[in-house]
C-alpha cells in the first residue's frame, strides 16, 4: 500500500513540476536550471519505480537511496526557483510539502529495508 502511495506522490510530483517549467521563460537564462530540475524530479519516481523490480534487498535500497538523493536535488532546485520568483509562491510551496512527504516515506522506507536485513 505504501508503495502504491510512493509511486503516486513522485508521478504527481514530476508532473506539477513539468507543468510549471512549461510556464518559466527559459529566454532569461533559467534553460539550465529547468533541465536541472526536471531531470531530478523525474528521476525520483524512476527510481523508486525501479526499486520494485531490484535484483536484491541491497538493490532495492540503494534504488530508493538514490531516489532520496533526487528529491533532496529537487528540493534545492525549488528554493532556487523561488528565490528568482519566476514561480508562485504557493505552487512552489506545495510542491515543497509534497517532496518533503516524499523525503520522509523514502527514509523510513529505507530504514524498515535495513532493519529487514538484520
Amino acid at each position: 500500500m505504501k508503495d502504491s502511495i510512493l509511486r503516486e506522490k513522485t508521478k504527481n510530483i514530476a508532473v506539477k513540476i513539468l507543468k510549471i517549467c512549461d510556464e518559466i521563460d527559459t529566454k532569461k537564462g533559467k534553460g539550465v536550471l529547468i533541465n536541472q530540475i526536471v531531470k531530478s524530479s523525474t528521476s525520483i519516481g524512476a527510481n523508486v519505480n525501479e526499486a520494485n523490480y531490484a535484483s536484491s534487498r541491497a538493490d532495492f535500497i540503494n534504488k530508493l537511496h538514490i531516489a532520496l538523493k533526487e528529491c533532496y536535488e529537487t528540493e534545492y532546485w525549488l528554493e532556487i526557483l523561488k528565490e528568482l520568483d519566476c514561480v508562485s509562491k504557493e505552487k512552489l510551496d506545495e510542491i515543497m510539502q509534497e517532496c518533503g512527504t516524499v523525503r520522509r516515506i523514502l527514509v523510513k522506507s529505507i530504514n524498515t529495508a535495513k532493519e529487514n536485513l538484520k
